[in-house]
């Protein structure tokens, strides 16, 4: 099953008509949506030094404020030149991304020349909206440049991923509508107030009239995170949990009879709630609101997923839990310093490659984007992406590094049988992160022995052999820069 964000993307019912243009014409809300059009360039995995290919997409954003625009983060990721363009108004006018969450696929922009904002009005908030009830869709649908309306009933609100980071899960609501390319980012609306914004649907091929938005509470949320000048990402409990359904379980871990409490089977050492909580510990409540033993609970109105509490406070806030531990009840406040220290496993955007190239050799960080773009043929490097946070490789290997490739030459001849090999140590250093293995290669040594994850015979390549084929690799390959490291990119 396939969950995907387009760019752009329109949300459509099945039955369009002449109704839904005029609608758009008539309609003042016309005056507050935008057209924004990218040329974005992808970074290029395979071949780091060199730039990635331009591409064109364009999208929907809208007036949030008297100067900012809203809009989805895939809309505006790995931009190079964003121009916007309103109802009526032949300029194009020159935009660049304020703040961008990829976690949770929002961005702001704003805009080079005020007069753009000039007879435009901010569109206001609303609530989630009731199951069943109808909103309507602003965009600019493929196929024209004019302003769109379409209809659609909201038939579920859940807790699901959010397709363009690839790992995050939000609150999302679905409506019975088809999304297809056109206007990611446009406002979903519900009696003059913006309800969500579309964002997402499956494939054809797997359903039909299926559309996703952002409700509103995450737009707030990301709002009030960039208040202070800086986005700090979503908090996460990073804990795994288990339902207590089963009678024969909630009677051996002595809870009542009152269909309360979730089962806490990992509390990962790099998450928030490592020294609060514990495997085995049973949480009851969440900042004073009951959690069920589906793990889920109240809020607002609305049942929603326990993650929910904590993915509403910010950097700085703490999370208060009532618990069972060895059967006894107490609580525990988890305070939240920080979001998620890894991002491995994320989809990365408006970020370059880190590398580093040493006789030919292309050393690389395993990442969500190295590995969708290589299609590595090694199951070792397989097994470590996936069980980076179930197994807690972090601890071991906070960056996974890897030999990606060769850029074949007389020194580098034969060795083959090291390529997608994980990186363990070099002349004796253990090697935990690209920085150290840079580090590591440019100590001067006669030899340099490089050692790998599984492999029992080390890679050798002799300095004086290194130094001599430097400039020739570098003009045959059309190097520019041997390596780049960022380490806030991790």
């Amino acid at each position: 099953m396939e969950i995907r964000c387009l760019t752009p993307l329109f949300l459509a019912v099945t039955l369009l008509s002449t109704q839904s243009s005029d609608a758009a014409e008539r309609s003042p809300i016309r005056k507050s949506l935008a057209r924004i059009s990218n040329t974005s360039q992808e970074p290029n995995y395979r071949q780091p030094w060199l730039p990635g290919t331009t591409m064109s997409s364009s999208g929907t954003g809208w007036v949030v404020s008297k100067d900012r625009i809203l809009t989805n983060a895939h809309v505006v990721s790995n931009a190079r030149f964003l121009t916007l363009e309103k109802e009526n108004d032949p300029k194009k006018y020159i935009a660049e991304v304020e703040h961008v969450a990829h976690d949770c696929d929002l961005a702001i922009l704003k805009v080079q020349d005020a007069s753009f904002f000039q007879g435009t009005e901010p569109l206001d908030l609303g609530n989630i909206p009731e199951i069943e009830s109808e909103v309507s869709v602003y965009g600019y649908p493929i196929g024209g440049d004019r302003l769109s309306v379409t209809r659609g009933v909201v038939s579920r609100i859940d807790f699901r991923p959010y397709a363009h980071s690839g790992i995050d899960s939000h609150l999302t609501i679905q409506i019975d509508a088809a999304i297809n390319p056109g206007n990611s980012g446009g406002p979903v609306l519900q009696k003059g107030r913006v309800v969500g914004v579309a964002f997402q649907g499956f494939s054809g091929d797997v359903a039909q009239n299926v559309g996703y938005m952002i409700p509103t509470p995450v737009i707030r949320r990301f709002l009030s995170d960039i208040s202070d000048g800086t986005y700090d990402r979503y908090m996460d409990l990073s804990i795994t949990t288990y339902n207590t359904l089963n009678p024969a379980m909630r009677q051996g871990l002595g809870l009542e009879r009152d269909d309360r409490g979730v089962f806490v089977s990992n509390v990962a050492s790099a998450g928030v709630c490592f020294g609060h909580l514990k495997a085995g510990d049973v949480i009851l409540a969440v900042d004073g609101l009951p959690v069920a033993s589906d793990g889920t609970l109240e809020l607002e109105g609305e049942r929603v997923q326990m993650a929910e509490v904590a993915e509403r406070k910010f950097k700085g806030d703490s999370v208060r839990m009532s618990i069972l531990r060895d059967q006894k009840k107490m609580d525990v406040t988890v305070p939240l310093p920080n979001a998620w220290p890894f991002q491995m496993q994320a989809n990365q955007f408006d970020v370059q490659p880190n590398y580093l190239l040493f006789g030919g050799l292309l050393f690389q960080p395993l990442s969500r984007n190295l590995l969708s773009t290589v299609q590595f043929q090694n199951p070792r490097l397989v097994y470590f992406f996936e069980a980076f946070v179930p197994k807690e490789i972090y601890k071991e290997h906070p960056e996974i590094v890897v030999l990606t490739n060769f850029l074949a030459d007389p020194i580098n001849t034969y060795l083959g049988e090291f390529k997608e090999g994980i990186v363990e140590e070099i002349n004796g250093s253990t090697i935990r992160t690209l920085q150290q293995a840079s580090e590591a290669l440019s100590k001067p040594s006669d030899f340099y022995v490089i050692k790998f994850v599984g492999n029992g015979r080390p890679l050798v390549l002799e300095r004086t052999a290194v130094e001599a084929a430097r400039e020739r690799i570098r003009d045959r390959y059309g190097v520019q820069q041997e390596q780049y490291i960022d380490a806030s990119a991790r």
